[in-house]
């Protein structure tokens, strides 16, 4: 499931575009000012920030720059009242992947948000594939000749994972952290479960031993 951490400090459009994101599949944490975020960011990994910029405390612009300073990537969009030039560029300069100017349309949204994850997963496409296996971005599924495959929450958390990072090892430590959110954190005995259950079913998961794991073509 996408993850989206939502600064926003208007309950009225929070709570609208948090029932429309959660229709869609997203899962939402919602906070009210930048410091907030710094907390939640701190002990969460997040797939996409939707940030406000007339926030309490630190705006949305400086609030950014700082995460980008510290070396968070992850993909920022600014939903702002904010629509002159100047401001538009700085949300740019300071590292946004997107600027989407309010009031706005949530079909642009949720466009936006798809194309953002399709750069996640470094595709122009919908879908990916690998041994046979598809997997659909904007549906968030996995099939096999047609066949949709049912996964449980944390391993398609971990299929989501491995196709952002094909042919590239993801170590214990960092799918434990994508792993752990709610405030529960995933073991290592767990986390080779949900390993070996998306090998059961084909997907050519490789064990680097003493690293993590890794998803190869065949």
């Amino acid at each position: 499931m996408t993850k989206i951490l939502f600064l926003e400090d208007d309950e009225v459009l929070a709570e609208s575009l948090i029932e429309l994101l959660e229709a869609e599949d997203f899962h939402i944490t919602h906070v009210e000012n930048s410091e907030a975020v710094l907390e939640k960011t701190f002990h969460e990994h997040f797939d996409i920030y939707l940030f406000d910029v007339n926030v309490p405390d630190i705006n949305g612009f400086e609030l950014l720059k700082q995460l980008r300073e510290s070396g968070d990537n992850t993909v920022a969009i600014f939903l702002t009242a904010l629509s002159d030039i100047a401001s538009l560029a700085e949300g740019f300069d300071v590292g946004a992947d997107d600027y989407i100017k309010k009031p706005f349309d949530f079909d642009e949204l949720l466009i936006r948000l798809h194309v953002v994850l399709k750069k996640q997963y470094k595709s122009y496409a919908n879908q990916m594939e690998i041994s046979g296996f598809v997997y659909d971005i904007e549906k968030n599924e996995l099939s096999k000749e047609g066949s949709f495959i049912p996964l449980s929450p944390y391993e398609l958390t971990l299929t989501q994972l491995f196709f952002k990072n094909i042919e590239t090892t993801l170590t214990k430590e960092h799918l434990l952290q994508e792993l752990s959110y709610d405030d529960k954190e995933m073991s290592e005995g767990s986390l080779r479960v949900h390993i070996n259950k998306l090998r059961k079913i084909g997907l050519p998961i490789t064990t680097i031993k003493g690293v993590g794991y890794r998803l190869g073509k065949s």
